[in-house]
């Protein structure tokens, strides 16, 4: 008997939209994908915060719809309903360093996505013309110009939310191409970056580059010449519904630890790292903005609420695993700059 076919209401644009368009498609889930403000996106079940994608759910022995947002618990939950072509490694150790790496691609990569889109003319000028589109074709010219207009002035005036300003250009742009060389060379060695098999990682790296790699032209004319395997990876991650692996099988162990995979985490430990214990401080303090140095240049932005609770949650992590595999995380991430978040 078939599963109940739950639906997806996102956006083209919307890099966590994608993530998750692209998860429920390798793990052959049924699903609808519907656009955000469309007439099929009315009377969905509420949601705490009016975010894409969500994710809903159907009712079943009479119960009502349910729907999520955050396509980090949206993954979670899917796992405990799914058992089929799981996106989380077995072992306990990998999927740690799973869980950090997806943080990093969702929470700090996604500042390159932003910060390439609205900084740089040409690009603002594109996902501000073609984006509002995405509901609806009809919209008139007149409607249009307007939308455009309005987009791009909410959007452009965000930049500093995520950290995006003149002072932190180069951090941001060394860091997404620094990025593209790490990942390029993890893939001359294996498909994804756990073994045969995707995580959750590659899902949340694969969702930011649909629109670094694919739709913005700034940052897909550095891809493009600097990383074309990762354009042709994003390209296959898109719908990996084709893609077989056995029952369990297809994770690399996770000792030895690739040098590719370690340079990748040497690379959180150098960006996100530093901001993720700068912002908890802020937080903490109740202080007006976000101050620190972030590879030897100074970083500056409004506190965010959201990413203290990222760090909460990897650390709660860590002090769950057993302490053998604690002991093999922390083997992996000495020497990263990974490993202070922590306390080493």
């Amino acid at each position: 008997m078939s599963s109940p076919e739950l639906s997806l209401v996102g956006a083209y644009g919307s890099p966590y939209s994608r993530k998750m368009r692209a998860v429920l498609r390798y793990r052959r889930i049924p699903f609808r994908w519907v656009l955000r403000a469309s007439p099929d996106a009315r009377d969905l079940p509420a949601v705490p915060v009016a975010l894409i994608p969500v994710l809903v759910f159907p009712g079943t022995d009479g119960a009502e719809r349910s729907a999520m947002i955050d396509s980090t618990f949206q993954i979670r939950r899917l796992e405990a309903a799914y058992r089929e072509r799981s996106i989380i490694p077995p072992d306990p150790a990998t999927a740690f360093l799973d869980a950090l790496v997806e943080d990093y691609a969702d929470e700090w990569l996604t500042k390159a996505m932003f910060h390439y889109r609205w900084a740089y003319e040409a690009d603002a000028r594109k996902a501000s013309r073609v984006l509002p589109l995405d509901v609806s074709f009809e919209l008139s010219p007149a409607r249009h110009e307007a939308a455009t207009r309005a987009f791009a002035e909410r959007q452009i005036g965000r930049l500093g939310v995520v950290g995006s300003s003149a002072a932190t250009r180069e951090t941001i742009e060394a860091s997404y191409v620094r990025l593209l060389d790490l990942l390029a060379a993890h893939l001359t060695e294996r498909p994804f970056l756990f073994g045969a098999r995707p995580a959750s990682a590659d899902f949340a790296l694969y969702g930011q580059l649909t629109q670094l790699a694919q739709f913005d032209p700034t940052p897909s004319a550095v891809a493009a010449e600097r990383a074309p395997r990762v354009v042709a990876w994003v390209n296959r991650v898109e719908d990996l519904a084709w893609l077989e692996v056995a029952d369990g099988g297809g994770w690399a162990p996770l000792e030895p630890l690739p040098a590719t995979l370690r340079a990748l985490l040497c690379e959180v430990g150098r960006t996100y790292v530093p901001f993720l214990l700068a912002n908890d401080d802020a937080l903490a303090r109740g202080a007006d903005a976000v101050v620190c140095r972030i590879d030897g240049a100074r970083w500056e932005q409004k506190p965010f609420p959201y990413q203290g609770k990222c760090l909460r949650w990897l650390r709660a992590g860590h002090a769950a695993l057993g302490d053998t595999d604690r002991a093999r995380v922390d083997a992996a991430l000495a020497g990263t700059g990974c490993e202070v978040l922590f306390g080493g």
